[in-house]
């Protein structure tokens, strides 16, 4: 349908395309959080499953409409799966950095209890580790996905039963409702703002489908590697579901939420997107995101673990302009040392 738009009218409609693909997601975000008050979950338990699933849903409804339009033969194999894996991988590094960073800077200091450590931070490095060794032959088979997206069913449950074990009535006070969009007063209004949220998921998959096509005819005109397109613009934009998020915790004074979202969508991205989309049509996996991205990933979260770890889990504005500085260090060698994908 674009092949035969110029260039900038492409830009123009997948830029617009992702920005409502954002705005339809932040929508859908507090919907759901006005949905997990009404069933009075912690803060951190939230953060780490239903929200960190609500901000994940520019990649993962990317991952689900670009796997289906790979298997029906409207969307390059290659060039489909170097996006959206570079999208997704992106979209880590810039929360695990530069939006870290921000949130630190804005708070002026974040805590981090140890259990925290161990509990959230620890898998995320784990789940890292274990895309590098499943793409290391250069592509996500459907066993791969199994792997991945087992893990997250697993890793749910894991939260849930830990949730419930050491469940607190004084956790569930929440301050989190003033997030929301509304908090439903009865089950009637619960599955209305369900019905609201799924129709709102139907807008943005259907964004998703004009960024992708868009996304493809500009990799395909300029040369440009589709996962570093994927990496430093749609990355980033994937990501700024999590940072209102993480904002809106700190200005109501939920630090758990804002924490349990950055870690836990760093978890949910690759387990679930990659993983479900890998389920549906397999992925052919750029280089770079197994010698950079990936490894760069797993750097930054295990130095990250350490300063928490031997700065008693506190991180200060320091810390922060650390953070910030690798990301764009991360960026700088990404566009001009492995900006090629095969």
């Amino acid at each position: 349908m674009m092949q035969n738009w110029s260039i900038y009218l492409v830009g123009a409609v997948g830029l617009a395309a992702l920005v409502v693909l954002v705005i339809g997601a932040n929508y859908a975000v507090k919907k759901l959080i006005g949905i997990a008050n009404y069933f009075k979950l912690s803060s951190t338990f939230m953060g780490m499953t239903v929200l960190s699933v609500a901000t994940s849903l520019p990649e993962i409804t990317s991952h689900f409409t670009a796997s289906v339009n790979i298997l029906r033969g409207t969307l390059d194999y290659q060039t489909g799966s170097a996006i959206v894996l570079g999208a997704n991988i992106g979209s880590d590094v810039v929360q695990q950095t530069l939006i870290m960073g921000i949130v630190i800077l804005l708070a002026g200091t974040l805590h981090f209890r140890r259990y925290f450590l161990w509990k959230s931070m620890v898998p995320m490095i784990g789940t890292t580790i274990m895309c590098i060794i499943l793409g290391w032959d250069g592509d996500y088979s459907r066993i791969d996905g199994a792997i991945l997206f087992g893990t997250f069913l697993a890793y749910t449950y894991y939260l849930y039963t830990d949730e419930r074990k050491h469940y607190k009535e004084e956790d569930n006070e929440l301050n989190s409702s003033e997030l929301a969009e509304d908090v439903p007063s009865n089950g009637r209004q619960v599955l209305f703002d369900a019905f609201i949220t799924m129709m709102m998921l139907v807008v943005i998959i259907g964004c998703a489908t004009f960024v992708l096509s868009a996304t493809e005819t500009i990799v395909d005109r300029t040369g440009v590697g589709g996962s570093l397109i994927g990496v430093i613009t749609l990355g980033l934009a994937s990501a700024l579901p999590e940072l209102t998020t993480a904002l809106a915790g700190l200005r109501h004074k939920e630090a758990g939420i804002s924490l349990g979202t950055l870690v836990g969508s760093n978890i949910t991205n690759p387990l679930l997107a990659i993983g479900g989309g890998a389920l549906i049509s397999t992925y052919a996996v750029p280089r770079p995101l197994i010698i950079w991205d990936l490894p760069w990933e797993t750097l930054t979260g295990i130095l990250l673990w350490a300063i928490l770890w031997f700065n008693d889990g506190k991180l200060g504005k320091k810390s922060a302009i650390y953070l910030i500085i690798i990301y764009f260090i991360y960026i700088f060698f990404r566009s001009f040392v492995f900006n090629i994908d095969f």
